[in-house]
Parts: structure tokens; C-alpha cells; sequence
């Protein structure tokens, strides 16, 4: 059995997807539900390279769809191997889930990509020969490193700004910086990410839709 998302039970009737290889359904203990696949379980997920990609794209689907429906705290790659064994931790750990729960309510998380813009150096003339070609070679070799050092500080200072104003997590690798905070707050954080853009010229700054808070869970 694939577990999805939890969420508190719902006053009305969602919308649910289809799942990987059958329909969804809702698993209710008492405050809170669990959005599950029954037929789905791990044994199915490891047959091969291609389950496993359907399950992960399905699994990143599902929980889009119902986030887009109601507050949802999405999970990583779940099984249970029964029902009674998914009940009974619905039922131990139901007052810590329906806290987090709570806490995410309006809330969403957002994803800003960060790219360097990359900018042309100064050509080497073709007739520069000798002394001449190595003074030209250096300093182009100086404007090259001028950039790569006004990259990291404006990198640096990128994150230092957004982490004064928001809840963030960061992932250096790829450059992207995840950060929580309520729907309504949507138009306020495009406009800071347009003057980010406006102020730091070497980077290209891309703000995602609103997603659910995968990050902060």
C-alpha cells in the first residue's frame, strides 16, 4: 500500500487522481485521512527502472493535484505492507500530524532558480603577436576571474536577502533556494524577486508557481 499525502479528513468531496496503476482513495482515522493506493506496494516500485520512474513522476502528480484542492503534507516514497499497520500509525502519531498540518494551512512553497549569466570577455585581437598577445591573454584571463569572484558575492548576497525575509531551504549544488510562505504572499514575492533581478546583474533569477511544501515537512 502507497501512501501519498495525509491530510485532516475533508467536509468535502476531493477530486482524486488516478494513481500509478489504480484508482486512490481515502484511508480516514478519525481528524485525519491518508490519500493511498492499495494496490501499489514496494515489491512493485523495485521490479524495474521504468516502475520506479512512473511511481516517482505519479508520486510528484497526486500531490500537486490535491494540494491544488486543500492543504496537504506530502510524503517521500511511503508503504505500508496492510491497512491495519497505516491505521495504527494514523492513529500514535495523529496529534503531531495534524499539527504540522495546521502550520502548513495557506501556505506554499516556492522555488527560485538560480543561473549565471555568463558575459563575453574582451576578444584577443588575431594580429597581436608576442609581448602584446600574452598582456591581452592576461588580461582577459583577469576579467574572466573579475567575474567569477562578482558571482559568488552576488550569489552570497542573494541568499543572505531572501533568507532575511522568509523561511528558506537552500540546495548550493543546483543553485536553487526553496522558501515557505502563504499563498497570498504570491504577488509581494514576485515583485522582490523582480528587484533581485533588477539589482544583481550576473545572475538569472526565476521564481516558480506555487507549489506544494515538499522541502519544509
Amino acid at each position: 500500500m502507497h501512501v501519498y499525502a495525509l491530510l485532516k479528513t475533508p467536509t468535502f468531496p476531493l477530486n482524486l487522481p488516478k494513481g500509478v496503476v489504480s484508482a486512490l482513495e481515502l484511508v480516514v482515522c478519525e481528524q485525519l485521512a491518508a490519500v493511498v493506493e492499495r494496490e501499489l506496494g514496494l515489491e512493485e516500485l523495485q521490479e524495474n527502472d521504468a516502475t520506479l520512474l512512473q511511481a516517482v513522476l505519479a508520486h510528484d502528480r497526486v500531490i500537486r493535484e490535491l494540494f491544488g484542492q486543500t492543504t496537504v503534507l506530502p510524503l517521500r516514497f511511503t508503504t505500508f505492507p496492510a491497512l491495519e499497520e497505516l491505521t495504527n500509525d494514523l492513529q500514535t502519531r495523529q496529534a503531531n500530524y495534524l499539527e504540522t498540518i495546521t502550520q502548513l494551512e495557506g501556505k506554499a512553497e516556492y522555488t527560485i532558480k538560480l543561473s549565471p549569466i555568463a558575459r563575453e570577455t574582451t576578444p584577443i585581437p588575431s594580429d597581436l603577436k608576442g609581448k602584446d598577445y600574452f598582456l591581452a591573454k592576461k588580461q582577459q584571463h583577469q576579467e574572466q576571474q573579475h567575474q567569477q569572484a562578482l558571482q559568488s558575492q552576488e550569489l552570497a548576497q542573494i541568499y543572505q536577502a531572501i533568507a532575511q525575509r522568509y523561511s528558506t531551504q537552500t540546495n548550493p549544488d543546483l543553485q536553487q533556494i526553496h522558501i515557505l510562505t502563504d499563498r497570498s504572499n504570491s504577488p509581494q514575492l514576485q515583485q522582490e524577486v523582480a528587484i533581485l533581478q533588477n539589482c544583481f546583474k550576473s545572475w538569472e533569477i526565476l521564481l516558480s508557481e506555487a507549489l506544494p511544501p515538499f522541502h519544509f515537512v
